[in-house]
């Protein structure tokens, strides 16, 4: 078995898999210490690289387009040293950085491991459930529902809608966007009612605006990676390749399933006066949101409109 053990984490390899484990040092960030343990299977793996430098060196592995729901998810913007494919090597075991890296790519040789995109994940994601605690809000995701609790600082017209529930079923895609601490970023679930809305973050009642702790507000994208591994395979049934373009009944490329449940649910009343009175109540904030001007009258009929179908 080839491995490496640095400060960032340990890479070992097994003829099989490789096993990465974040380091436990305060310096990995968080979202590799939340992520945990990666198991990546070699028919996963596209390549795998030693980059020497003036003063350490980086091991980069690539895996195949659609093999991980985590990098289908955030699509490549995971900074740099969030990426669990990366790890930093010191000086001195730059050798048995080298030696790893060769003997990865020497399996993937003899086992004849094709380059193009995977029809499945081979990776399953992160488990569930998962809740993370974001500048917006709390996201959670038990594997069938999403639930968004917004916080007291999230804008009044999502609060004013009340927590948003989801069905995993009425997804079509999700949307992540990191944090950077110069731009905000979000986490939007992108349903068939909701593919055209175009609200910004801040004030869709599907999205969380992502604006504070740039380290927690990474932790969304577990629950953004955890969704995607559940959602229909962008490359299912295409042979590994991507599809030229829209064909009837896709969205961006993700199938449109059949009409299911409605797309939200609104949180359970206890009596059907309550629900009544927490209806006229939620309506009324957006037509006083509406008169102050902070709604125009599309992003008003269209919140409307929401609440409405939530109830």
């Amino acid at each position: 078995m080839a491995e490496i053990i640095q400060r960032d984490g340990t890479w070992a390899f097994d003829g099989t898999t490789v096993r990465i484990t974040p380091g436990l040092h305060r310096s990995v960030p968080l979202f590799r210490r939340t992520y945990g343990e990666i198991s990546v299977p070699l028919e996963a793996v596209a390549g795998v690289a030693f980059e020497p430098e003036r003063r350490r060196g980086r091991l980069r592995m690539r895996l195949r387009e659609g093999a991980d729901p985590l990098l289908q998810a955030t699509g490549g913007r995971l900074p740099d040293p969030a990426d669990p494919y990366r790890l930093a090597v010191d000086v001195d075991r730059c050798g048995v950085a080298e030696y790893l890296a060769e003997e990865i790519r020497h399996a993937l040789l003899l086992d004849e491991v094709p380059g193009e995109p995977t029809e499945a994940y081979l990776l399953p994601g992160p488990p569930v459930p998962v809740s993370v605690r974001s500048s917006d809000g709390t996201v959670s995701f038990d594997g069938a529902q999403v639930r968004v609790d917004w916080a007291d600082t999230s804008a009044r017209v999502k609060r004013a809608t009340g927590p948003r529930v989801i069905d995993v079923g009425d997804v079509v895609r999700v949307e992540w966007l990191p944090n950077s601490g110069y731009e905000d970023g979000f986490l939007r679930f992108v349903t068939r009612e909701t593919v055209r809305s175009g609200l910004p973050a801040e004030k869709d009642p599907y999205a969380l605006d992502l604006w504070g702790n740039v380290s927690r507000d990474l932790l969304t994208a577990l629950v953004a990676t955890a969704v995607t591994a559940r959602l229909p395979h962008p490359f299912a049934g295409t042979g590994g390749k991507r599809e030229a373009g829209r064909e009837r009944g896709h969205v961006d490329g993700a199938p449109v399933r059949g009409r299911g449940s409605t797309a939200t649910a609104a949180a359970p009343a206890p009596n059907p006066a309550g629900h009544h009175d927490v209806l006229l109540r939620r309506l009324r904030e957006l037509g006083q949101l509406h008169r102050d001007g902070v709604l125009t009258d599309e992003e008003f009929a269209r919140t409307k409109a929401v609440v409405l179908r939530g109830f």
